[in-house]
Formats: structure tokens, sequence, C-alpha cells
């Protein structure tokens, strides 16, 4: 008997300015845990998880961080096309980090396109409200201005850092189960899931549960 170790695969981005915490936010999705120190990502790093977007529906999350400083960008341009969503991070603490919330939507959508993305705006470091430079409600105002959604998370508390993947997750499902978004030969943004033996299956299951990179 064959059964899916996952049924589709969706290759996913974090963008945003340097120190902003998507490598916090990342360790915390994967590993269930705060890493209360973080070196600053060189060029990008991968992550991955499986998750259950909906009953009998598996899917694998390929995670890439990339490094938030420019002389690190024409290199995380390259992974732009691949991806079908993205996290665009800014650190609540960090005004310019919001400021640049536009460039980073900007110049994503350019190299993504033509492929459809899904995008939502993730306001970081939330347990930091008493040194907050950026409101909420700021924040929620770009969300809308551009069609995308808005959470605030906090990878220290773990505050919506598994809702703001699910999240994207189910929408770019959604998509595909419309038809908007389709697994196309030469891009990896969305792929087909694998099958194996059950007893294999059922291994990988046990291992997917503690969550971690793969």
């Amino acid at each position: 008997m064959v059964e899916p170790i996952f049924d589709y695969q969706f290759r996913l981005i974090l963008i945003g300015d340097s120190t902003v915490g998507k490598s916090s936010l990342l360790k915390y999705f994967t590993d269930g845990k705060f890493a209360e120190v973080c070196d600053p990502t060189v060029g990008v790093d991968f992550y991955a998880r499986l998750i259950e977007i909906k009953p009998g529906v598996r899917v694998k999350l390929q995670l890439w961080d990339t490094a938030g400083q420019e002389r690190f960008r024409s290199i995380t341009r390259s992974y732009y096309r691949n991806s079908v969503g993205a996290l665009l991070v800014y650190d609540i603490t960090k005004r310019k980090s919001f400021e640049n919330l536009g460039e980073w939507l900007e110049e994503s959508k350019m190299h993504i396109e033509p492929h459809q993305a899904v995008y939502v705006i993730v306001g970081h470091k939330a347990d930091m409200d008493a040194e907050r430079k950026v409101t909420s409600r700021e924040g929620r105002q770009f969300a809308d201005i551009n069609g995308l959604k808005f959470l605030e998370t906090s990878a220290k508390t773990g505050q919506n850092v598994e809702e703001a993947f699910l999240t994207v997750a189910r929408d770019i499902y959604q998509l595909l189960e419309e038809g908007k978004i389709q697994v196309e030969e030469g891009w990896d943004g969305v792929k087909n899931g694998f099958a194996r033996p059950r007893e294999s299956f059922q291994l990988m299951e046990g291992e997917a549960e503690g969550g971690g990179c793969c």
C-alpha cells in the first residue's frame, strides 16, 4: 500500500531588512523554540516543515530565509522567481524597516511575475511593544492598500508565528484549487507531492511531527 508523504510542496521566501527577525521566525516555526542568538544570514538559508492545511491535506513548505543586506540582494533576487509565497517582514521597533516594505514588495513582484504569489505583511517583535515605532494600524493600512493580509508576530512568545505561515499556505492552496495557481514544468513554486510504501510513510510522519529543518 502506498500513501502520500505530502500532497504538494510550496516554496516560500522571507524578505525584509536585515535584523528584523526573519531567521528567528523560521527557527521558531521549524524548531518550536526561540533562538536567543541568531547569526546574520549570509545569502540565503533553507528550512522545511510538513504541515496539514486541512484534514487529509499535507503540504511540505520549503522556506528560504534571505539576507537583508544590500550586498546580498543580487543573490536573493535569484530566489524570487521560484517562490509562490512571500512573508514581508519588518521590525515594529525600527521604522525604517517598515518604510522599506514598499521597495521589497515591488522588487519581489517584479522578479516573481509572470507567476502569481501570495504575500502577507508581518510586523515582527510584537513582544517589544514598549519600544514600538510602528503602530498596528499603520501596518494594517499598508497591507490593506496593497490588498494583502497582515499579522503581528513574536518569535520570543510565539505570537502568530504558526498562523503567519499557515495563512500563506492556505491561501496558496485555495488558489491552487481554483486553478489560479498551477503546477508548472520548470517552476519550483508549487510541486506535486511524492509517495512511498506505507511503512516508510509512517516513519516520515513520525519525524515530521517534531518539525525542524530537513
